[in-house]
């Protein structure tokens, strides 16, 4: 641990301490070829991280593509169903991942979409109230 911590708060702020960074945008044109080969080392880390994490976003990006229903009754403006308290025998489950084949019952399709994207969703779980 003590190599990890030496390098965190010894090696990597004195390394960068002694990097050439001009203080006003007219130093950048200053700088030799030695300043600038001094500086690419740092710039690839950063361009290295930055080009690493785009690319994580862009894939999350494309696997969610925004859309929440990816594919039930895509050929109307709003998918809305009613379901008469009353037709409720026992109970039943209603899907909330909108990946289900049966909508808007569950049939355990959110088991797949979380274990694919980290959710932690579930369906919504009606139960017919009896009088007592």
């Amino acid at each position: 641990m003590y190599i990890v911590s030496n390098l965190v708060k010894v090696t990597i702020p004195n390394y960068l301490a002694g990097l050439p960074i001009p203080d006003s945008f007219g130093g950048w044109f200053r700088l030799g070829v030695r300043d600038w080969l001094a500086l690419i080392p740092p710039a690839a880390v950063v361009g290295g991280i930055s080009y690493y994490s785009y690319q994580t976003i862009k894939k999350a990006q494309a696997n969610g593509s925004g859309h929440v229903n990816p594919a039930i009754r895509k050929d109307i403006n709003k998918v809305v169903d009613f379901i008469d308290i009353e037709d409720i025998t026992e109970k039943v489950s209603l899907c909330r991942c909108w990946r289900s084949k049966n909508w808007p019952y569950c049939d355990g399709a959110h088991g797949a979409h979380n274990k694919e994207t980290g959710d932690n969703t579930g369906p919504v779980v009606v139960k017919h109230k009896e009088n007592k």
